[in-house]
Order: C-alpha cells, then sequence, then structure tokens
C-alpha cells in the first residue's frame, strides 16, 4: 500500500477541519470506566467531544530536502477525573518512523551513526516522529498568538550571526515568563511509556537550548548510545527483536561486542523512564494505517519544587487553558503548527 493510499484512509479516519472559529477543546468528566494509556482506542472515549483541526505551517525549508508531511488534521479529545487529565490525539501521518541516529556498520568495519544535517545543522532524514503541546503558563500575548509569541523567532540584531536563523529560536520575551512542553518522541520517551516534560523561558544564547530546557528530574532519562570516543554504541540488546534495532532498553541490554556484519544497525538511543517532574507524563503511541494514536495522562496539579515554573497546573476547572499543537514528521526541529491558541474547558 503506498503513501497516497494511506492518507487517504487516514483523511477518512480523521475528520477535516472544523469551522475555525472553534478553538475550544471540551474536556469531560470521566462518568464510568478507567482509561487505558495504550494508544489503542476504545469506547471509554466516546465520552468525549472531538476537536479536530489541521496543522500546515512550516517553520523553515531544509536545504537538503524535507521529505515528510506538509499537514495534517489531528483529533483531540479530553476527559478528567478527580486527580487526572487524559488526552488520545490521533493524527495523519503516511509513514511509522523511529530511526533516531541509528548506528550502521561499515563494509570497512567501522560503524558510522547516521546523520544528514541540513544548514541549520538538524536532521529529517535519520530521525523519529514527535508530537508535542505547548501549554502557557505566563507567557503575555500566547492567549492570542499561540506559540508563535515564543517559537519561530529571529529578532531584530539578535540572531543575525547564529546558524539556524531560518528556523527560529524558542524563548519567551521576558523574564519570569514561562511555557509547558510535552514533547513526545517515538524512540526515545514512547518505548518507556512517557512524554518528555519541558520547558521555554527567557534565555536566548545563554545555553545550547536557548529557552528551551528539560524540567527537573531525580533519575532515568534517555542518552544517545555511544561510547566514550564516539565510534561506536555503546550498548546493543541482549535479545534482538524489531523495535530493539532503534532503541536499547534497561531490560534487555548488554555492553556492546562487535559480531555484526557490515550493513547491520543497532538503536542510537539508550531508553529510560524518568523520575521527578520530567517523567510526569504517563502515555503510549500506536501507529496504524497511517495514523498515530498518543494516549496519555498527567495530574492535574502537580508538586515539585519548581511545578509553578516548570509545569501548567489545572487547578481551577472554570479557567480556560490556551494551548498550541505540533507534528513532527521524521524530523529534528521542522514541524508542522496550528496558528493562534487553542483552549481547553473543563465541563461537568
Amino acid at each position: 500500500m503506498n503513501n497516497t493510499m494511506l492518507v487517504t484512509i487516514a483523511a477518512a479516519i480523521i475528520s477535516q477541519s472544523v469551522n475555525a472559529s472553534n478553538h475550544t477543546l471540551t474536556a469531560h468528566r470521566l462518568q464510568q470506566g478507567e482509561v487505558q494509556i495504550d494508544g489503542v482506542t476504545d469506547d471509554i472515549w466516546k465520552q468525549a467531544k472531538s476537536l479536530n483541526i489541521k496543522v500546515d505551517e512550516l517553520p523553515y525549508k531544509p536545504d537538503n530536502g524535507y521529505d515528510g508531511i506538509t499537514e495534517s488534521n489531528v483529533e483531540l479529545r479530553a476527559l478528567y477525573d478527580e486527580q487526572y487529565l487524559y488526552m488520545q490525539v490521533r493524527w495523519n501521518d503516511p509513514t511509522k518512523s523511529l530511526r533516531r541516529f541509528p548506528w550502521e556498520k561499515q563494509p570497512d568495519g567501522s560503524w558510522k551513526q547516521l546523520k544528514k544535517l541540513d544548514n541549520t545543522g538538524h536532521d529529517n532524514t535519520y530521525y523519529e516522529d514527535k508530537f508535542a503541546f505547548l501549554w502557557n503558563i505566563s507567557e503575555k500575548g500566547f492567549a492570542k498568538k499561540g506559540c508563535d509569541r515564543s517559537c519561530h523567532l529571529a529578532e531584530d540584531g539578535m540572531v543575525a550571526d547564529i546558524k539556524d536563523t531560518s528556523a527560529g529560536r524558542h524563548f519567551t520575551r521576558t523574564e519570569g515568563e514561562t511555557i509547558d512542553i510535552w514533547h513526545w518522541k517515538s524512540a526515545r520517551s514512547n518505548p518507556v511509556y512517557q512524554i518528555d516534560d519541558q520547558y521555554i523561558n527567557h534565555t536566548r544564547n545563554e545555553s545550547k537550548g536557548w529557552g528551551r530546557h528539560s524540567d527537573e528530574k531525580t533519575g532515568g532519562g534517555y542518552k544517545n548510545n555511544q561510547n566514550n570516543d564516539k565510534t561506536a554504541p555503546k550498548w546493543m540488546p541482549i535479545h534482538p527483536t524489531p523495535e530493539a534495532t532503534y532503541w536499547v532498553m534497561p531490560d534487555n541490554k548488554t555492553l556492546f561486542k562487535d559480531t555484526f556484519k557490515p550493513g547491520d544497525v543497532v538503536g542510537g538511543i539508550a531508553a529510560k523512564a524518568a523520575t521527578g517532574s520530567r517523567g510526569d507524563i504517563h502515555a503510549r503511541g500506536e501507529w496504524k494505517e497511517g495514523v498515530w494514536t498518543l494516549e496519555l495522562k498527567r495530574k492535574l496539579v502537580t508538586h515539585h519544587p519548581k511545578s509553578l515554573m516548570q509545569d501548567v497546573q489545572f487547578d481551577d476547572l472554570s479557567k480556560q487553558y490556551r494551548f498550541g499543537v505540533s507534528v513532527f514528521d521524521n524530523t529534528q526541529i521542522n514541524h508542522i503548527f496550528h496558528k493562534k491558541a487553542l483552549r481547553l474547558a473543563f465541563s461537568e
């Protein structure tokens, strides 16, 4: 089945965008049953009305080509109970992409970590599918402009000499303003049933990630699977499986021993669940017939030393919470997004 046929099938599964004036997702109180976080649609989601939007804005065009999708229909549903917010997200993507910088043995016996970087220093070939939520915590202007307010920025005179000005940067404009990022990654966080919990603050070129940072953690988290001199993998799976081609897991890894032949591949990621604030969000995504289905849950209110700065707090169910969404198709930073802010409202 080719990609065109998959897109047609997926479009029939996920309805087209609703009227542009309707940007509110309603979280319905869970009436009965238990939400299974497994990436498989079941009847419990019939309790929630969907919000359907189209994402079709790209921040930049890579100079070495971009074969990913340039638009997708995203379907959102939300439920909640006394402790948790539950969400289901479904979006069209004709290809399931899990390879993030895999290692490949070369004909001369050496190992090469496959990368194809564009002029911004980022990859659009050897990478994973991703999905991101941006939740406003305290940034002024987000309610109107959504993630356009803090993303894809190249301030006058600010980044003229920075390599990837075409891709923009992520940062808030004023000290003290922050945004919560829920960044699902099909190779780094999905195998351990998590979303990578991050945040954006006002810092610019003070750090490699500019304003984007990971929440504090007490342990765990993924790492690049490379030895100390970065010439080969550090770990390999004890028991090879199809998915173990792309990552190694804590309960299925051993120190790398080169018994491979040219063309063989070892995953570029050592995956491990994060603990602490970075590991707040339990999630699972599954891909089938051109559609990713992602399910997640997070406590309505989190309690960490820096929760008020790093996490959106759903502590007043009479309020509306502004957010944005982005789809990454096998790409490091290039993504399709939706202009203007979406809203989450809680309903009895």
